[in-house]
């Protein structure tokens, strides 16, 4: 008898510590004890116009200050969304709207041209609370393609839609349509010509890492929690063969996952496809003890960096942290969230 309850005291014992150890494993306490350093706020919008060589000495003033405000409206737009109670995919569906339509941004307006001469527009957006996603790639009479892309989301059974047959599918869905004239820019064409000039002396591919390149997007938090991201572009300069960037690819250009954050690339998408940067970042979050500005971090400063890859992301991740980190010489970037707001262009 004394031996059953010296075994029932052990067990006794062993249950109490047992239950006093903390489920939660190492990765999950280190996060929880850096998102517990602040309050999360009501909604976040995260906002970029392209990454690359960005330089104050190169930009005049009055450009500068056009840009800037460009990127403030962006924010105001989506902002008032937000602020409203309305959800994330329609605040960055508003903000991107905003981009496509400005000369200033490589999408929709004020995209680049082709080798042909040409426009060709490529968008993505992803719902991080069911992860659905729509994208369109290589499409030449849509004004705002992540309109399309949204459609696509919501109205089609498909992920990706490209060419004639996306425009098709934007006609079926009222999608607003333009002649291609409508992207023509002097200064997009100009660049187009400058370019040309230099392959002929250098030869097509080895002109390929200067080429001019860029996207919009944005990432956004709303009061529901939900999170939302979306991307926009016109793709790269003098491109040929029907080339597709990683705008409209889902993980690498786009990425959005309620568990983790929402995130919009922009640089040499070669790179961004081939490391499927957008969803490394989200992973990094989910699966290491790293937080979101850190695995953001790494990821561009280091991995794609280390392979040869330009550019950056910006994002919001679960608890509204935000993330812009790049490894180019600028970003146009900016967020806002209640009674914060930021916009910036050159490396500080």
């Amino acid at each position: 008898m004394k031996s059953l309850n010296l075994l029932f005291c052990a067990f006794v014992l062993f249950s109490f510590f047992a239950c006093k150890k903390n489920p939660v494993t190492e990765p999950e306490k280190a996060k929880a004890v850096v998102s517990s350093n602040q309050e999360k706020p009501d909604y976040v919008l995260v906002i970029h116009g392209g990454a690359g060589t960005i330089l104050k000495k190169n930009m005049d003033p009055e450009t500068e200050k056009s840009i800037t405000a460009a990127l403030n409206e962006a924010l105001t737009i989506g902002e008032n969304i937000l602020k409203g109670g309305g959800t994330s995919l329609d605040a960055i569906t508003k903000t991107i709207n905003h981009l496509e339509n400005s000369p200033f941004f490589n999408a929709g307006k004020g995209a680049v041209f082709t080798n042909a001469g040409t426009n060709e527009l490529d968008a993505s957006i992803m719902d991080g609370k069911t992860q659905n996603a729509g994208a369109v790639g290589g499409v030449k009479t849509i004004k705002n393609p992540i309109d399309l892309a949204r459609a696509v989301m919501d109205d089609s059974p498909h992920v990706m839609l490209s060419g004639e047959g996306a425009e098709n599918f934007a006609k079926e869905q009222g999608i607003e349509q333009v002649e291609p004239s409508y992207f023509y820019t002097k200064k997009r064409f100009d660049s187009l010509q400058k370019i040309k000039a230099k392959a002929k002396q250098t030869g097509y591919l080895e002109t390929y890492p200067d080429w001019k390149y860029g996207t919009v997007g944005a990432a956004a938090l709303d009061k529901n929690g939900n999170l939302a991201a979306g991307t926009s572009t016109g793709g790269m300069t003098n491109k040929k063969w029907g080339r597709i960037g990683d705008a409209p690819i889902i993980g690498a250009g786009t990425y959005a996952n309620n568990e983790t954050c929402a995130l919009s690339s922009t640089g040499h998408g070669e790179y961004f496809i081939r490391y499927a940067v957008a969803y490394d970042i989200s992973a990094m979050t989910e699966y290491t003890d790293k937080t979101f500005q850190e695995a953001a971090d790494f990821v561009i400063n280091q991995k794609l960096k280390s392979k040869g890859g330009s550019g950056g992301v910006i994002g919001v991740d679960k608890d509204g942290n935000v993330a812009m980190p790049f490894n180019t010489e600028g970003m146009y970037r900016g967020y806002v969230k209640p009674g914060e707001r930021v916009v910036k262009i050159y490396k500080e």
